[in-house]
């Protein structure tokens, strides 16, 4: 679960452009998507400092930053919950993220929440309390991936709309066996190959399918590493391994440096293996060759 919330935070920063586009058709004349996007991941850890243990596992948030094509150089936070598990506190946190946001920037807000979890009939929508006549209720934009219509997605050239198509197949693994899981999924690759996107995009969900996508058998995943890398001829973006490998640096999971050490890049290999990045990627950063790494 962890993984794939990673894998959900570097996809969101990948395609916010698209993001918006999908949520609102009209985004183009809202917001002025020409200038850059302020990710304000450490001012969003000011307000929640994380638990103790941080290690445990967490939901994924992003607080954004985006300016609107209004001529004063107005701009709106749009904070953003991926939620992959069921949490009966979860209105109460979206309304605590909204007025301590506010509290701090005392700018506009807008909050989504995206359920990315397989629990039927959870989707808390709002949050209310009352008491002697003083009530709060706080409703925010939700968005519930297995609710989704396969055919509306799959018919949708937003890059967005493609990504929330693989995680929705990869959620349905446990009612698949690997072989129609493998096959679908190769399907959606192939599907992908022929939208009207950039090839940038195109890459960035070929590759958080790639690694969303889970199998029971291990040897069904290089498989399928291996036939994304044919089909795309070998033009995945580094993008979403990269990000993991920075985020096992920063965990501790890798340490030292690799210069003329062949312990620490066999331990770094077997970690990055565990993860279910690619070999050439691993390959590439720990100087290792190809036979060793597929020997660990």
């Amino acid at each position: 679960m962890k993984h794939n919330d990673l894998l959900w935070k570097a996809a969101l920063e990948d395609l916010f452009d698209d993001f918006l586009r999908f949520f609102y058709p009209e985004a183009d004349q809202l917001f002025d998507l020409e200038k850059n996007f302020e990710y304000l991941d450490k001012e969003l850890e000011q307000l929640f400092p994380p638990e103790q243990d941080k290690y445990a596992p967490r939901y994924v948030d992003k607080l954004v930053r985006v300016f609107t094509k209004q001529g004063t150089e107005e701009w709106i936070l749009i904070h953003v919950e991926v939620q992959s598990y069921k949490d009966h506190d979860f209105a109460k946190r979206m309304f605590q993220y909204y007025y301590r946001i506010l509290d701090q920037y005392d700018k506009p807000i807008t909050a989504f929440a995206i359920f990315a979890d397989t629990t039927p009939g959870f989707h808390p929508k709002y949050y209310e309390r009352e008491f002697l006549g003083t009530k709060v209720y706080y409703a925010y934009n939700t968005y519930k991936i297995t609710d989704q219509d396969d055919e509306t997605l799959k018919s949708s050239n937003n890059p967005f709309a493609m990504a929330v198509l693989s995680a929705k197949l990869a959620l349905a693994r446990p009612a698949l066996g690997d072989q129609q899981l493998f096959d679908n999924a190769y399907d959606l690759a192939k599907r992908l190959l022929s939208k009207k996107m950039s090839k940038d995009k195109i890459s960035k969900v070929m590759t958080f399918l790639k690694y969303y996508i889970h199998f029971e058998n291990p040897e069904m995943m290089t498989k399928f590493g291996q036939q994304i890398s044919i089909l795309t001829g070998g033009s995945t973006t580094m993008g979403i391994e990269e990000f993991l490998l920075d985020n096992a640096k920063k965990e501790g999971k890798l340490e030292g440096k690799l210069e003329g050490k062949l312990e620490e890049a066999i331990t770094i290999a077997r970690e990055l293996k565990k993860e279910g990045l690619a070999i050439d990627f691993i390959a590439k950063t720990t100087k290792l060759s190809i036979e060793e790494i597929e020997k660990l």
